[in-house]
């Protein structure tokens, strides 16, 4: 890709950015949030069209007017958000576009066969080509995505933040079938936030900043300092601040509280100035542990005490006792997207902005605090990016000035300078005398910015560990029930 521009409207979403990819190699592609990699793929895969600038793909011009015709051409992208057609056959989708045929009917042999191919080069024998793509989970559609992609024939692959919904062993047989492709000779185009993975992965890797390269070079010759360094601009010393904290009284008290499914069992003290990490696997009970606290599921034993508040409550009664709660599906759960900015940032104490200006004036002052990137408070939030929504559904408690924080994932799907604020933001609240509690599938970020950290399993809520005393090998030991 040479000099590519894209313009949409106003925005310069791509101003003259050149990139190659080789086969037999992984190349990463990091920036921010709106730094243009997706655009930039999105031209690749034929779904949008280049304002100027040039592709070539093995040597002669590529210029792709559909993805169906990228596809046909050779290159395929994975999308985070998957694209299978639920109520097709795992055989239909594979071939969905290139469907074999004679004549004017679909040929079910060979489409047996090459759906069984497919599904055999990405680890997926045991699955039925017949059995519809809805009932297939997470990992297993991502690897149908991927077998599509290489029974037709495609020869770069574009992975976009291809573990955000994966779990450890998903993601390490990801890992080992990139290897694989690899090393057959495709040329893969990985995304992603996860400079751990970008570094396990990829042999070189682009940087884009506001739509422009400003660096490219083998992985090996970046820290990850240089590498955040370049996404934003500007020096990142320390990822994960911790300055002198200061523990206070206790402001939250769990006492073996269970629910209806989950948690089973769970003690936990936090205290002020205090960060406070959840580790564990999906689905073993974390989300469901911060809902209880915050009265959106019911608590059927045990005790929760909030500085003087003792008892059960409604989520509305927890805001008045100084709690706040950041869901991790901001989508659905976490903001109002059709609301602006100010609305959704004022939400739990609208009645005390008695003018539009007033409540335009706080929402700014947030707005500045957390670097949001937006046109202005008035901007409906469903126009951010998904970094600027965590931002804005983090400012709400803070408007709110809350004392307790309920955190889950509240950097997941973000970019790395996002995160950066967000960790500072963490460490600013704890210096201020706030307590936060974390859930974080995320262990690099739960030991970078916590002071202790409990590990659930199968619903239990194990002893909080100071980081001092731990470790990434040991929490996700603790987390499958093997420590010890």
């Amino acid at each position: 890709m040479e000099g590519v521009q894209k313009r949409f409207g106003a925005t310069v979403a791509l101003a003259g950015v050149t990139l190659t990819a080789r086969g037999g190699e992984v190349l990463g592609l990091v920036g921010e949030n709106g730094a243009g990699k997706s655009t930039l793929m999105k031209i690749l895969a034929g779904v949008h069209h280049p304002d100027e600038g040039a592709c070539f793909l093995e040597g002669k011009r590529y210029a792709p007017e559909t993805p169906l015709e990228a596809r046909r051409a050779g290159v395929a992208m994975i999308h985070q958000e998957l694209a299978l057609a639920p109520d097709l056959t795992v055989a239909e989708n594979i071939v969905l576009g290139v469907e074999p045929g004679r004549g004017v009917l679909m040929d079910w042999r060979k489409t047996s066969e090459l759906a069984t191919r497919a599904l055999a080069t990405v680890g997926l024998s045991h699955l039925d080509p017949k059995g519809l793509a809805r009932d297939l989970s997470p990992a297993e559609k991502q690897l149908v995505e991927i077998g599509r992609a290489v029974v037709v024939g495609c020869s770069v692959l574009v992975f976009d933040e291809p573990t955000s919904s994966l779990t450890q062993d998903d993601i390490a047989r990801l890992f080992v079938l990139i290897e694989d492709l690899k090393k057959q000779g495709h040329a893969i185009i990985y995304i992603s936030h996860f400079l751990e993975e970008v570094r396990a992965l990829c042999d070189r890797i682009v940087i884009l900043r506001d739509g422009k390269s400003v660096a490219e070079g083998a992985t090996k010759e970046f820290t990850d300092e240089q590498i955040v360094a370049k996404m934003v601009g500007r020096d990142v010393d320390d990822l994960y601040p911790r300055s002198s904290r200061k523990i206070g009284e206790l402001l939250l008290e769990l006492d073996g509280i269970s629910g209806r499914v989950k948690p089973t069992r769970a003690s936990l003290q936090l205290h002020r100035g205090e960060v406070v990490g959840i580790a564990g696997l999906i689905g073993a009970g974390r989300t469901e542990l911060l809902r209880a606290l915050f009265g959106l599921d019911e608590v059927v034993s045990g005790k929760i005490k909030i500085a003087h508040h003792s008892g059960s409550a409604s989520p509305r009664e927890r805001w008045k006792q100084g709690v706040g709660f950041v869901s991790e599906d901001r989508k659905t759960e976490g903001l109002a997207l059709d609301l602006s900015i100010a609305e959704n940032m004022t939400l739990t104490k609208l009645t005390a902005f008695v003018s539009p200006a007033k409540l335009t004036r706080e929402a700014q002052h947030w707005i500045e605090q957390l670097k949001i990137k937006c046109a202005s408070p008035l901007q409906p939030v469903i126009a951010l990016s998904g970094g600027n929504q965590q931002k804005v559904a983090i400012a709400r408690l803070l408007a709110h000035d809350v004392d307790v924080l309920l955190l889950d994932e509240p950097t997941r799907g973000v970019d790395i300078g996002a995160k950066a604020i967000v960790y500072q933001l963490i460490d600013d609240l704890a210096c201020r005398g706030k307590a936060v509690l974390v859930v974080s599938s995320y262990l690099p970020e739960l030991l970078g910015i916590c002071d202790r950290i409990a590990v659930m399993s199968r619903g239990t809520l194990g002893a909080a560990h100071p980081i001092e005393t731990t470790s990434a090998h040991a929490l996700m030991l603790e987390a499958t029930g093997k420590s010890g």
